[in-house]
């Protein structure tokens, strides 16, 4: 059998899964030492890539650019000249399966799903119950029927100076993950009474009126900061790996922080923490209702009581506690 000399992967579309592949990386690099990897990453996201595990080269997929099924493909075709040896398809879209059949790698390995085996030379049934990281290494784990150590994810930030700051994000994607205003309000006022830490508030471009609601509903915003809007994800990254500390909901900026070894404090509303909760066990709290017969749900709106009951009950006492629990230990 000849040996594998170059892999190609299709890396996740979501920031916080794309961190979460960093363990995959890791698994491939361990199953195939001598082999090229090279990584296919989505434009706006590729920024992550600089702070990734060592790969040869990658290439910006722009859905913009690439449009459609065609697209896809098309893109595909352009790698190739390289002659992968081996495609892993991490994303669970048809589109990503085109694209792995338009690079005419020998091998193309991916998940079972809407008809994507059409594409894949060998495709696999996703296991019940995973993490997502293990998820995505048991693909590997599949395809080869070896065992991978793979206990964290992790960016390789630059070395950071950490500031006495805790970063709070109280967004989300999907509405049944992001903290209301006045629940959001009350949480930061009950963390900023019992902190000495500077505060910074974080949002993208399309948060920024509702971080800024929540900012603007603050009685006092004495060492508190808004940097909703104000930065570009590569900059959030650096605050990030920077704090000593960050309270937020489950998004992509949590994995992020994770990562890059700060300490978290997850809120969970919808979605499962089994599958999704930042992965580092250390130096992270999960914090859940856990009251509600719908807990947890996996719905991006709130089909029960129209607002987030599972966020809108948390106790803030049991976050302070978390907060303050976690700084001790990281101080």
């Amino acid at each position: 059998m000849k040996p594998v000399t170059n892999i190609l992967v299709r890396l996740p579309n979501w920031l916080g899964d794309m961190v979460m592949s960093t363990a995959f990386i890791k698994a491939l690099q361990q199953q195939y030492p001598d082999a090229a990897i090279d990584v296919i990453a989505k434009k706006g996201i590729d920024f992550l890539l600089d702070y990734f595990p060592a790969h040869r080269n990658h290439f910006i997929f722009d859905k913009q650019v690439h449009k459609g099924l065609r697209g896809a493909y098309r893109f595909g075709k352009t790698l190739r000249d390289n002659h992968y040896d081996l495609f892993f398809c991490l994303p669970d879209s048809f589109s990503s399966a085109v694209m792995a059949w338009g690079t005419g790698a020998k091998q193309r390995i991916g998940y079972k799903k809407e008809l994507r085996s059409f594409f894949l030379s060998k495709s696999y049934r996703k296991k019940k119950d995973l993490h997502r990281v293990d998820e995505y290494v048991d693909l590997l784990q599949q395809f080869t029927n070896a065992l991978y150590q793979h206990t964290q994810v992790s960016l390789l930030h630059p070395a950071a100076v950490k500031k006495n700051a805790v970063v709070i994000n109280i967004n989300s994607e999907a509405d049944s993950r992001r903290l209301p205003v006045e629940k959001a309000v009350t949480i930061i006022e009950a963390v900023q009474k019992n902190i000495a830490q500077e505060i910074i508030l974080i949002g993208s471009n399309k948060e920024k009126d509702h971080v800024d609601a929540v900012f603007n509903g603050l009685s006092n915003i004495h060492n508190i900061s808004n940097l909703a809007g104000k930065t570009s994800l590569r900059e959030l990254t650096d605050v990030l790996a920077s704090a000593q500390l960050m309270l937020t909901t489950d998004s992509g900026p949590a994995h992020v922080a994770n990562a890059s070894g700060t300490p978290v404090v997850v809120l969970f509303g919808a979605g499962n923490e089994n599958n999704t909760a930042p992965y580092n066990a250390v130096n992270r709290t999960i914090i859940r209702l856990g009251q509600l017969p719908c807990e947890p749900c996996v719905s991006n709106t709130c089909k029960v009581f129209g607002t987030p009951q599972c966020l809108l009950q948390l106790d803030e006492q049991k976050i302070v506690d978390a907060v303050t629990a976690l700084l001790h230990q990281s101080s």
